[in-house]
């Protein structure tokens, strides 16, 4: 990088996406023009170096909870919904890799014909060389969610922060499409998070990442150029730190 070039903030992150991201204007399934704007919001963060991990939600598809309230056991519940991550990171590595980014899916739950086997270091040496990862099947645990795997993960690939793009700018104190007098929070501890449940990421995510001091930077993933200058340090959404 010359001189010139503008310095990065994050040299890899962990992108957080939900599952509804990948659906169409009802709100259920995986539109293939919706996974387009995404590959394409993820390339440009790629073609600026940062090295790129990602974790697709599964509400679009599937949600544990849905199966658990109408009688089904959780854990085969939350083992569907692993599964339909998984055909969420598909969906999303085809149209990354039609678009020319080399990808990589790798699963927390074993099934070789269509995936690697999560293995931490493997993960990290296809950042390295400049492969986006996704991280498929959660943790590969029933009874934790896509966020809380979010942060397990970016934990253990040594990101820099948790970007969880959303569909509003940051984290408010109320729903900002109820309340046209909402207050957005530029930064805020973690424990403030936890603690007045502002739907940060769930409270396991958020303490998992307050103790291994992982920053989580909410933001809104329909403003591309938000989260290129979030990547230069600009203040873009909401940072979720121990200070507040």
């Amino acid at each position: 990088m010359t001189a010139s070039e503008p310095q990065l903030k994050y040299k890899r992150i962990l992108l957080k996406l939900s599952g509804e991201s990948l659906a169409g204007p009802s709100g259920f399934g995986i539109d293939p023009h919706e996974a387009e704007h995404i590959a394409a919001l993820i390339k440009r963060v790629h073609a600026t170096g940062v090295e790129v991990a990602v974790v697709l939600g599964a509400g679009n598809l599937w949600r544990g909870a849905t199966g658990e309230n109408a009688g089904m056991d959780r854990a085969t519940a939350d083992y569907m919904g692993m599964l339909a991550t998984m055909m969420n990171s598909l969906a999303m590595m085809d149209a990354l890799e039609r678009i020319g980014v080399v990808v990589r899916v790798m699963s927390a739950v074993e099934m070789n014909t269509v995936a690697e086997p999560y293995i931490r270091r493997r993960a990290m040496r296809h950042l390295e060389k400049g492969l986006v990862v996704i991280f498929g099947a959660g943790t590969g645990n029933p009874y934790f969610t896509t966020d809380t795997a979010a942060a397990l993960r970016a934990t253990e690939i040594g990101a820099d922060v948790v970007i969880k793009a959303t569909k509003v700018d940051g984290v408010y104190d109320s729903d900002p499409k109820k309340n046209p007098n909402a207050k957005r929070y530029d930064q805020l501890s973690y424990m403030d998070a936890v603690s007045q449940r502002l739907n940060v990421m769930d409270s396991t995510a958020v303490t998992l990442c307050m103790e291994n001091d992982m920053p989580i930077l909410v933001l809104d993933m329909d403003d591309q150029d938000g989260l290129i200058r979030a990547l230069m340090g600009d203040a873009v959404g909401t940072l979720v730190t121990h200070e507040s």
